[in-house]
């Protein structure tokens, strides 16, 4: 009897135990349940007209428009510079790329690069307890330190630059190494921090859609259980366009139609890998791109939705692209959003969702919550401080307004800018005047009204003079009093 009664007490007690311990397992899931996940998909050079749901044709990105039907599409979403680096730049710090020392596209043989003490939302969140991947395009520094895991990345696989910094010529053909292209180094595949795969030929290029997508869908499935930043930089659209046997002639719109419904096939292949893991309505899905497109290359470059210009330049179609965020249950569905926002906001605002710390020191970026969620009379962002060719400030938008200052520019205006099959056109370049737009009936920046608005002209000024103090400009003279240098590089 007595030992009956141990008995029972024992299997009492290991009940209580075995009770314990599940709801300890369960713990991380309800935790979970609070803490989304976060996907970035980035595109390269691709322009605010190249998606269906912005009016692109005539090929189909049925998944991406998907994702717009179930989430916000932004119609004013801007990058803070319309080049690779330096917007990359942005979205990782929250900053201004100026305020951090980085400009342009850095070359593999750049003697600078992120500086390692930024705190980048990767950072962040890691230190929040989140898991961390970056797959595709890195364009902040070339080499250890200052590759992806040093910036707050668990892991990393993809090329330290774009695909276009080989020694490959425009036809896929070897070039040769007494010319300054031919004397790119080897393109080589990065896997944590060290050089693997070359990519030499433009079938090699074809792969790359398809190896960052299955890296990206393996990273969601290894990480269900646990909150995750996955942060996808797709080497697509930008030149040489390159695709995949399986999509190759298939749009029926010519190769970058083709490289576009690869593009939405991967998009479709996250989201696949979401829903069949549970994990579709816990996680925001953020799709966008770096800048406009690269109009240089004629046939194969994007669509600017008939913005001024493309990449390179201040204007609209260089500065404006297209957002998409999804969060299901948080965001309504099929939502539009014509205010202002950019891509130097994302921080700021995933930081908060996921209750992470703030950086430290000065951002540019705001908080645009109050737009996800349609808060009445919400308008986070009203101005944005546009600068190009290093540390030039080339115009401001404010509301409806945007003021262009005295520069040259690089267009597209000229037949011999534009080229075709992959060979690129002639730069060329343009003499901007001081003038005033009306973005809001005059999207193309075709009529300048200054005369009919002086008021507004020197409201703009003053703003202006404000960014010049902060944070310097090339085109007046003027060194900001509030930069953070970006890290030198040893050769």
């Amino acid at each position: 009897m007595k030992r009956n009664k141990i008995l029972v007490r024992f299997l009492s007690f290991a009940i209580v135990v075995v009770g314990l311990s599940g709801f300890k397992q369960l713990e991380p899931k309800q935790e979970k349940a609070n803490t989304p996940n976060v996907i970035l998909i980035l595109m390269d050079d691709m322009g605010y007209g190249d998606l269906e749901c912005y009016g692109g044709f005539p090929y189909h990105t049925p998944s991406i428009n998907k994702l717009a039907n179930e989430g916000m599409r932004f119609t004013n979403f801007y990058v803070s510079q319309a080049v690779c680096s330096a917007s990359r730049s942005s979205f990782l710090t929250g900053c201004y790329p100026n305020r951090i020392g980085i400009s342009g596209a850095l070359s593999p043989f750049a003697e600078i690069a992120l500086n390692p003490e930024e705190e980048t939302i990767a950072k962040l969140l890691k230190a929040s307890g989140y898991k961390t991947s970056m797959v595709g395009k890195w364009h902040l520094g070339q080499k250890v330190p200052y590759l992806p895991l040093n910036y707050g990345f668990d892991e990393y696989l993809g090329l330290p630059f774009s695909h276009d910094y080989w020694p490959v010529n425009y036809d896929g053909k070897p070039l040769d190494t007494t010319t300054q292209r031919g004397k790119w180094p080897v393109l080589k595949l990065i896997e944590g921090n060290e050089r693997t795969k070359a990519i030499t030929t433009l079938d090699d290029a074809a792969q790359l859609t398809t190896m960052y997508t299955e890296r990206a869908v393996n990273f969601i499935k290894k990480n269900k259980n646990n909150p995750f930043f996955l942060y996808l930089a797709h080497n697509m659209p930008h030149v040489p366009l390159a695709v995949s046997d399986k999509f190759k002639n298939k749009s029926g719109a010519g190769l970058y139609g083709d490289v576009m419904e690869e593009i939405d096939w991967s998009v479709g292949e996250i989201m696949k890998t979401l829903e069949a893991n549970g994990l579709t309505k816990n996680t925001i899905v953020i799709f966008t791109s770096d800048n406009g497109p690269w109009l240089t290359y004629g046939d194969h470059a994007g669509n600017t939705g008939g913005f001024r210009e493309g990449k390179g330049t201040a204007w609209e179609g260089g500065v404006r692209v297209p957002c998409i965020i999804s969060w299901p249950g948080q965001i309504k569905a099929g939502s539009v959003c014509n205010n202002m926002a950019a891509n130097m906001d994302l921080l700021p605002t995933l930081v908060s969702i996921c209750n992470a710390k703030m950086p430290v020191k000065k951002i540019d970026g705001v908080n645009i919550l109050s737009l996800l969620k349609q808060e009445k009379n919400a308008n986070p962002r009203d101005e944005i401080a546009i600068y190009y060719d290093r540390n030039s400030l080339k115009c401001i938008r404010k509301g409806q307004w945007i003021l262009t200052f005295p520069c040259i520019s690089q267009t597209y205006k000229k037949a011999s800018a534009i080229g075709y099959g992959g060979w690129p056109g002639k730069y060329a370049t343009d003499s901007v005047r001081l003038a005033l737009y009306d973005v809001r009936t005059d999207p193309g920046e075709t009529l300048d009204v200054k005369e009919y608005h002086p008021e507004i002209v020197q409201q703009l000024m003053t703003i202006a003079d404000g960014y010049r103090k902060e944070l310097g400009d090339d085109l007046t003279k003027q060194t900001g009093t509030e930069v953070r240098p970006a890290a030198k590089v040893l050769k």
